[in-house]
């Protein structure tokens, strides 16, 4: 089971996350690539920082939306968006191949990636703009009992995909992620994340805020880089996943 985490998502002199003391303990890097977050010196920072640490690079494109740090749902055009995703992959991989290396994978942002899982017209651009850029990446999917339809759709298109679950985060009785406003969608300890990969790697399953046990299939899991307590939980994570 591969750890991956968002990273790069800091903006000029703002400061977001703790990317450094993280990547030692993750197997992917999703890379901001200036839309919701970002810029150039930043992605080529953060590209430097995982090929130190032998770290897996993703693309992690999202909505044209600095303000919201893409978490705000945006209405664009099929040709609109793909062109945005198109963009911000070619940035991020103009950066890697200074460095040597190249984007392994796309992972979509926030309210985007939120959004391709709800709305297929949605999906169907994403895995367009990742079939014309980069039809070796695979895309980062969230893990969700309808996986099959999604693994169909892109077969349709010709690309791989990798189904991702969350650590930290609660879900739905539907499979998916409950709103950030919510009380309990976070969770905030490392008892709580280790209860809930543990789950996922030998269960297959999560379960929902509710109590509900749901299945899913999981390629990777996603660590928050951005919380207080992310450090620590990284590198127990790290643990759990080696032990398991």
């Amino acid at each position: 089971m591969k750890l991956n985490c968002d990273m790069g998502e800091s903006f000029g002199t703002w400061t977001k996350g703790m990317d450094a003391e993280v990547m030692p303990y993750i197997d992917m890097a999703s890379i901001a690539c200036g839309f919701h977050a970002s810029d150039p010196l930043t992605m080529d920072h953060t590209v430097k920082l995982a090929l130190a640490q032998n770290v897996t690079i993703g693309a992690h494109p999202g909505y044209p939306d600095l303000l919201g740090f893409g978490r705000r749902d945006m209405d664009c055009r099929p040709d609109e968006l793909k062109a945005i995703l198109v963009y911000q992959m070619a940035a991020l991989n103009g950066i890697c191949q200074v460095h040597g290396t190249s984007i392994s994978y796309v992972k979509p942002h926030g309210a985007l990636y939120n959004r391709m899982m709800v709305d297929n017209t949605t999906l169907s651009v994403v895995m367009s703009a990742v079939r014309s850029y980069a039809p070796q990446c695979p895309l980062v999917v969230m893990a969700t009992p309808d996986w099959q339809q999604v693994k169909d759709r892109a077969d349709e298109y010709g690309i791989e995909v990798w189904f991702e679950a969350f650590s930290d985060r609660a879900y739905s009785d539907e499979g998916r992620l409950v709103k950030r406003s919510v009380r309990g969608a976070v969770h905030e300890t490392t008892e709580a994340i280790e209860a809930q990969v543990t789950q996922i790697i030998q269960d297959g399953t999560v379960t929902s805020i509710s109590g509900k046990r749901i299945p899913i299939k999981a390629d990777t899991i996603c660590i928050h880089g951005d919380s207080y307590h992310a450090v620590d939980a990284a590198r127990h994570m790290r643990q759990v996943v080696e032990a398991l």
